[in-house]
């Protein structure tokens, strides 16, 4: 009798689940993404996942609930395969100096920014380069003194150094200001210094500030319609605290996020339970183009003396990629000149040969210079390149200057379409806040590469977005495709970007953005919400995150 009633009692639940969670979205163009795209007009939602798709709503399933979408068009929520997410946060509640003309309106925005902000003891700011302002040149030490007394650090657009005026300077502890990579004229800071230097800046903002930073941002990428993120964090905080307190916030935050640890540290890793180790800063192997520091095979063609630089030995590189291979973990490494993208290929076949892996997955990320024969090296070997289309057309890093530093080598940046031929996974991201995350802006780079030659069609820009991206972290059995048993995260277009011209597509809009089935609304959310809301769905939701 007992059993009898349990039955029923679960036949009961059952159905109420069923009358009240499950759904029929309807009027919509859906794209499925998948390796052979299907279109349907009719997706069945049920508990946050796919349970049907077709172009009618089945017998069986008459009655549920219907979401009009409006005639809109829908595809998997897009994902960010390459940011430094609470950098990100940080910077876009500063001040951004990329608009500035030049200095004096780049003091005046800093200036705007005290007045509305009284009581602030420093002032971090983000996105100078001297491709943008008049005077065609970075600012220096005595240009920021003319700005403000304030302490202020002004991060590089590239995210690789940053500059100090000399009341920041003053307040340097000697891991800065002895670091070779400071100069106390200039007030830049490289490399190690700069690390250190934002080690500093971060340790001055307040936990609670981070916090609703870091789920405004979420927010914001969510109404972008990215629906995964892959964070590169592990710079800024001592004792590893954006790492743990990403770890936790993770549940609370709109994206899905999965955590790529800036460290060569493996047992930091292991010790989390992490799946993956890499990213930038501590991984990158080499610098960047803005800096001239990019490892090149042949020297900057303005510079014959510059190959730039390598940040370790390929021993240091190859027997690090062993020890996290053997752990296995996947790797993400930085690589952005030809003779870097190398070294990580050296190293990762090393580690492959060492302890072979059938599926590891491992990262180059950037990959800006790659030529071909290493292209086959990495397809060999299962390696998937997290580039950023956006960077082909980067206003603070203009293709002129590339031209003047490269020579030809710059109309060889970025080859999707020969990379994709070859079997290689791409996927997308924004390195922000180098740049601003926009999926839109991103497809329409990649569809209309500056050279046409590597240009790749629609259907293929979209899964680099989705489907292939979710393959770079292990997720395509849950995300980056429109199919049953999928985790019901979608986006709406305003129109079918299989029928747009190729040149409109940058002008597609984002309608709305849904997860797990649910219409995502931007709020505002005090800490305490945000902590609430991470804290709640550790213990009941694990299944989407």
């Amino acid at each position: 009798m007992a059993n009898s009633i349990t039955i029923r009692f679960a036949l009961v639940i059952e159905w109420l689940r069923e009358v009240f969670d499950m759904q029929a979205f309807v009027n919509a163009t859906f794209l499925s993404c998948e390796e052979r795209n299907r279109i349907f007009k009719v997706l069945i939602e049920d508990g946050g996942r796919i349970l049907y798709t077709g172009d009618e709503i089945p017998a069986k399933y008459d009655g549920i609930p219907t979401v009009d979408l409006g005639g809109a068009a829908v595809v998997p929520a897009f994902a960010d395969t390459h940011m430094h997410f609470e950098s990100y946060a940080l910077f876009r509640n500063t001040v951004d100096v990329r608009d500035a003309g030049d200095f004096a309106e780049m003091g005046e925005m800093l200036r705007r920014h005290i007045k509305r902000h009284r009581g602030i003891k420093f002032l971090p700011a983000y996105g100078c380069s001297a491709h943008t302002v008049r005077e065609k040149r970075l600012p220096e030490r005595a240009d920021l003194d003319r700005m403000t007394d304030l302490p202020l650090l002004i991060v590089k657009y590239d995210g690789h150094a940053a500059v100090a005026n000399s009341a920041l300077i003053a307040q340097f502890p000697e891991n800065v200001t002895g670091d070779p990579g400071f100069n106390p004229e200039t007030g830049w800071l490289f490399q190690n210094a700069f690390y250190q230097g934002v080690n500093y800046i971060t340790s001055k903002v307040s936990l609670l500030s981070i916090i609703k930073g870091m789920d405004e941002a979420a927010q914001e990428l969510a109404e972008r319609g990215i629906g995964l993120v892959h964070p590169a964090e592990g710079v800024g905080f001592k004792y590893d605290a954006d790492i743990d307190m990403m770890r936790f916030l993770r549940y609370g935050l709109a994206p899905a996020f999965r955590i790529y640890f800036q460290t060569m540290d493996v047992a930091k890793i292991t010790k989390r339970k992490l799946p993956g180790i890499g990213g930038c800063f501590a991984l990158a192997l080499d610098g960047c183009f803005g800096s001239e520091d990019a490892r090149l095979l042949e020297p900057y063609s303005n510079n014959p003396d510059n190959l730039g630089f390598f940040a370790y030995s390929q021993e240091q590189v190859t027997d690090f990629c062993k020890e996290a291979n053997r752990a296995g973990l996947q790797i993400a490494m930085h690589a952005i000149g030809d003779a870097a993208v190398e070294m990580a290929l050296n190293a990762y076949e090393a580690a492959l040969s060492d302890f072979p892996r059938k599926d590891a997955r491992h990262i180059i990320i950037h990959a800006d210079l790659i030529p071909e024969e290493m292209q086959e090296r990495a397809a060999a070997h299962g390696i998937h390149i997290a580039l950023q289309p956006d960077f082909l057309r980067w206003p603070e890093e203009p293709q002129e200057y590339l031209e003047q530093i490269l020579g030809e080598r710059a109309d060889r940046l970025l080859p999707l379409r020969p990379m994709r031929e070859k079997g290689l996974i791409l996927s997308a991201g924004s390195d922000a806040p180098c740049t601003i995350p926009d999926p839109i802006e991103s497809i329409w780079n990649c569809v209309c590469h500056p050279n046409p030659e590597y240009a790749v069609d629609v259907l293929e820009a979209l899964r680099i977005h989705t489907l292939r991206a979710a393959e770079t972290s292990f997720d395509e059995g849950r995300r980056g495709s429109l199919r049953e048993g999928m985790i019901a995260d979608f986006v709406l277009l305003d129109r079918n970007p299989l029928d747009v011209p190729k040149e409109e597509l940058r002008d597609l809009k984002v309608l709305g953005t849904y997860f797990a089935g649910r219409r995502f609304v931007r709020k505002k959310r005090s800490v305490a919400a945000v902590l609430f809301a991470a804290a709640k769905n550790y213990f009941t939701a694990k299944a989407f995150n």
